[in-house]
């Protein structure tokens, strides 16, 4: 196993997101999906927390089990909304303990639909990092928005909350974006404030029309027209026409990051269609598989 912020000590890191499977027939899917990334090599996989901690035993074990079993270095998401402290430090002592687990990504994250709950006793990310430095010796990331974060008050206060947390964390992932100025101007702003942190741009390549803009009105981020174009051009051949789109699209973004000097490339493979895409994309770009 590895340390993130050591492998991007190394050079550019490669590595692929997943969700943690809810169904027996979904476990059994993602399984094999990721055994056809292993032979990519990629630098480091990663698996997310439903909201509110929704899937969180569930992505424990497939963390622990991809980095004791498949011998892959693998990321943990951990976000605090509707958590107590010590049920934080309760699953962050987990991982410690399970002698693997060496990495994790910090969120606030949001509580589950339609929760009513108490909000969780830490309020930031930034809280849940102090956190989990408190208990073990891990590489922490956080979450970066170019667009920026919808409910920031401002670019230059998403900017400014965004450098104190990479003050305190090791690196950061993007959400996904599809042009690639929003990416190097966030770059360029948090090096304007001191933080020269490792960013990491996250690549969701649109396998559908309808998917896609839905995340990008979820999360804020601006769906250019010339995208739309070229999809809804696509989507008149079929569902196939539009996987193929969105992948030279992706791909070409990629080509304008990697130009540009980033640090890695962070793939977002949420379900069988967008891994199979990602994995297309890795291999158009020829990226590194040792």
């Amino acid at each position: 196993m590895a340390k993130i912020h050591d492998i991007l000590a190394a050079g550019p890191s490669y590595s692929f997101e997943f969700s943690p499977p809810r169904t027996a027939e979904a476990e059994a899917q993602f399984w094999s999906t990721l055994d056809e990334l292993v032979p990519l090599h990629p630098s480091y996989f990663s698996v997310t927390s439903g909201a509110g901690g929704s899937t969180r035993d569930t992505t424990r074990d497939i963390v622990i089990r991809l980095n004791r079993e498949r011998g892959v270095t693998t990321m943990a998401h951990l976000t605090c909304a509707a958590h107590t402290r010590a049920a934080l430090e309760e699953l962050v002592v987990q991982y410690r303990d399970s002698g693997v687990v060496e990495n994790i990504l910090a969120l606030g994250g949001d509580p589950p639909q339609g929760y009513d709950g108490p909000p969780g006793e830490l309020t930031h990310a930034s809280e849940l990092v102090e956190l989990i430095r408190g208990v073990g010796d891990f590489s922490i990331g956080v979450a970066a928005h170019p667009e920026p974060h919808p409910r920031s008050a401002s670019v230059a206060a998403d900017r400014e909350h965004t450098a104190a947390k990479l003050e305190l964390a090791d690196f950061a992932i993007t959400q996904f974006f599809f042009e690639a100025h929003h990416y190097f101007e966030l770059v360029e702003s948090l090096a304007a404030l001191g933080c020269t942190k490792p960013v990491i741009p996250g690549i969701m390549p649109a396998t559908s029309i309808a998917s896609i803009e839905r995340m990008a009105q979820l999360q804020g981020s601006e769906f250019p027209g010339w995208l739309a174009e070229i999809l809804r051009a696509a989507d008149e051949r079929g569902a196939e026409a539009v996987l193929a789109a969105g992948v030279d699209a992706a791909t070409r973004l990629c080509e304008e990051l990697i130009a540009g000097g980033v640090p890695g490339l962070h793939f977002f493979a949420f379900n069988r269609t967008t891994a199979l895409a990602a994995r297309d994309i890795h291999r158009r770009l020829d990226l590194p598989t040792t």
